[in-house]
C-alpha cells in the first residue's frame, strides 16, 4: 500500500475497517479512500445533475405532451426511481466493492449461473457506463451549441464542428480526472453549491421577467397537447419520460465505493437521499419556467434541436439574461461531465482487475504517482472508447442519438439484475445487510425490476411518428448489436479467462461493526 495511503490509514480506523471489508471480499485496498458522506452525495447529485438532465431533453417532453409531461412525467419518474435507490442501497451495503452490480450478481446468483450472470452484467455495466458518459460530455458539447445560438441564431452548425467542441468538453474531464483527483471531492461540493445557487437564480429571474407572458395554472401543470408527436395520448405521455435519463446512472456511484470512508454506510445513503433531493431540485426548476413557458412551436422550430438558449432568452427578453441562465446549466453540464467520466473510468478499472475485459493486466493498474493513485489507463481506454464513439455522429447524428437510449437500457438492465436475483431467491440474502428495507423489501424488488424492464420499452421507441431515417430509434438495434459482441467475445475469450470476482478471504476476521453470522452466499 502506497506510504500516504498507509498513514491516512492508521490515522483513520473508518479506513481499517473497509479495508479489511474489502480484504473479505477478495479484493486490496490500492485506491485512496478521501471521500466522506457528503463528498459522495454530492457527486451522486453531479452526476445526475438534475437541471442539465430536465433540459437537454426538453424538446422531446415538448413534442410529446408539454407541461403535463414535463411536470407529472417528472414526479412519476422520481417516485418510480425511489424503490430502485432503495434496493441498489440495500445490495450495495453489503458488498461496497468498485465492481458493484456484476460482483453483485456473482455473490447472489447460484454456483452453476454466477459466472455467466456477472459476464453479462458487467459488459452491461460497461457500455453503460461508456455511453452514458458520452451522452454527457457530447451532450455538454451540444448545449455549448445551443448557447452560441443565443447571438448567432442563423448559425447552422455542421457535425464536425460539435465533434470538435466535444472534444474540447472532453479534454476537460481528463484533465480534472487525472491531474486533480485529490480536489475532486471539494470539486463536487462545489458543484453542489452551483446547483443549489443556480436553480435560486433562474427561479427567481424566469419569475420577475416573464418577458414572453405568463401562464395560469391551468396551463403550467394541466395543458397536455400530444398531436406534434403522432402518438396516442396516453402513449406519448410516457414517451414523453425521458427525465428518467436523469436518474438513469444512479447505481455508478458504486464504483467509488473503494474511496469512500465508510461505504456500507454512506453508499446506500447517497443513493438513496439522492432521489428525494434531486426531485424536489426539478420541482424548482420546471414549476417557473412552465409558467413563464414561450410559444412551443418557436422552440420546437430552433435549427439546433436543442431549444434551451432560446427559450432563456425568449424568458429574459434579452440575449445577455438568456445567455447567463444558460451558463448556469452549461456549468451544471461541465460538473457532471467530470463526475460521471470519473465514475466511469473506476468502473473500468474494476472489470479489468477481474480480467474481464482485453489487456486487463495494463487497464486493471493504479498510477501511484498521480493524484494519490488513479487508475490513469483506465481513465484513458474510458475516454479513447468515447472519442470513437463520438465519431458516428459525423456520419449520422440519428445513430449516434440511439446511444442516449442505450445507455438507460444498459444501465437500467444492470440494476435490475442483481435486485431480480435476490427477489428470486425469496431476499434470503439481505437479510444481514446493513442497510436492510425489512418487510418492505419484497415490492420495492418488485417495483424496481418491472420499471428498469419498462425503461427499455420507453428508451426503444421513436419519440415521433411516422418515422424517417432521422426521427427512427435504433436504441434497441445498438443495444442487441453491443450484447452479441459481448457474447461473441465471452465464447472466444471470456470463457477461458474470465473467472468472476474474487471470492471472499476464508481466513479474514470481522471487525467490531460487522454481523459475525454473515454467510457466503455464492
Amino acid at each position: 500500500m502506497h506510504d500516504s495511503e498507509t498513514t491516512a490509514h492508521r490515522a483513520n480506523p473508518q479506513h481499517t475497517y473497509a479495508a479489511a471489508d474489502l480484504e473479505k471480499m477478495g479484493y486490496k485496498q490500492e485506491m485512496t479512500r478521501s471521500r466522506g458522506l457528503f463528498h459522495i452525495l454530492f457527486m451522486t447529485l453531479a452526476i445526475m445533475a438534475v437541471p442539465y438532465g430536465l433540459a437537454a431533453p426538453i424538446a422531446t417532453s415538448l413534442v410529446a405532451g408539454g407541461p403535463v409531461t414535463i411536470i407529472w412525467g417528472w414526479v412519476v419518474v422520481s417516485f418510480l426511481t425511489l424503490p430502485l435507490a432503495c434496493s441498489l442501497g440495500e445490495i450495495c451495503a453489503k458488498y461496497p466493492t468498485s465492481a458493484g452490480a456484476y460482483y453483485w450478481c456473482f455473490r447472489l446468483a447460484s454456483p452453476r449461473r454466477r459466472l455467466l450472470f456477472s459476464w453479462i452484467n458487467g459488459w452491461l455495466t460497461m457500455v453503460g457506463v461508456w455511453t452514458i458518459a458520452l451522452s454527457v460530455t457530447f451532450g455538454t458539447a451540444q448545449l455549448i451549441v445551443a448557447g452560441a445560438g443565443i447571438y448567432l441564431p442563423d448559425w447552422v452548425v455542421k457535425p464536425w464542428q460539435t465533434y470538435l467542441i466535444f472534444l474540447a468538453v472532453t479534454s476537460v474531464t481528463v484533465i480534472f480526472c487525472v491531474f486533480f483527483n485529490s480536489i475532486l471531492p471539494t470539486i463536487d461540493v462545489i458543484s453542489a453549491y452551483w446547483t443549489l445557487l443556480g436553480v435560486i437564480v433562474i427561479l427567481v429571474c424566469v419569475s420577475v421577467k416573464a418577458a414572453t407572458g405568463r401562464h395560469s395554472a391551468a396551463f403550467a401543470l394541466g395543458h397536455f397537447d400530444p398531436s406534434p408527436s403522432g402518438w396516442t395520448p396516453g402513449w406519448a405521455f410516457f414517451i414523453g419520460l425521458l427525465p428518467a435519463y436523469t436518474f438513469s446512472a444512479i447505481g455508478m456511484i458504486a464504483s467509488m465505493a473503494e474511496e469512500v470512508h465508510n461505504p456500507s454506510s454512506d453508499l446506500p445513503r447517497a443513493i438513496v437521499w439522492s432521489i428525494p433531493i434531486g426531485f424536489l431540485t426539478g420541482i424548482f426548476f420546471l414549476v417557473p419556467i412552465l409558467f413563464t413557458l414561450p410559444d412551443l412551436p418557436t422552440l420546437l422550430a430552433v435549427a439546433s434541436g436543442q431549444p434551451v438558449g432560446v427559450m432563456f432568452e425568449l424568458i429574459m427578453g434579452s440575449k445577455g439574461g438568456g445567455f447567463g441562465l444558460w451558463f448556469i446549466i452549461f456549468g451544471i453540464g461541465m460538473f457532471c461531465a467530470i463526475s460521471i467520466s470519473c465514475a466511469a473510468s473506476r468502473a473500468t478499472w474494476a472489470f479489468a482487475r477481474d480480467a474481464a475485459i482485453p489487456f486487463h493486466n495494463t487497464f486493471a493498474t493504479v498510477n501511484k504517482t498521480l493524484s494519490g493513485g488513479i487508475p490513469l489507463n483506465a481513465i484513458l481506454l474510458s475516454t479513447v472508447i468515447q472519442l470513437l464513439l463520438g465519431l458516428i455522429y459525423l456520419g449520422s447524428s440519428a445513430a449516434f442519438n440511439a446511444f442516449v437510449g442505450v445507455a438507460v437500457m444498459c444501465l437500467g438492465s444492470s440494476y435490475a439484475m442483481p435486485v431480480a436475483i435476490s427477489l428470486a431467491n425469496q431476499r434470503k440474502d439481505m437479510a444481514d445487510s446493513p442497510f436492510p428495507l425489512g418487510h418492505a423489501g419484497t415490492p420495492l424488488n418488485a417495483i424496481a425490476v418491472v420499471w428498469a424492464m419498462f425503461e427499455l420499452v420507453l428508451f426503444s421507441m421513436p419519440a415521433v411518428l411516422p418515422t424517417t431515417p432521422t426521427t427512427m430509434n435504433y436504441a434497441s438495434v445498438v443495444f442487441v448489436g453491443f450484447a452479441f459482441i459481448s457474447a461473441v467475445w465471452y465464447f472466444i475469450s471470456g470463457r477461458y479467462h474470465y473467472k468472476g470476482p474474487s471470492l471472499p478471504a476464508e481466513n479474514s476476521t470481522p471487525h467490531q461493526d460487522e454481523n459475525p453470522a454473515e454467510k457466503k452466499e455464492l
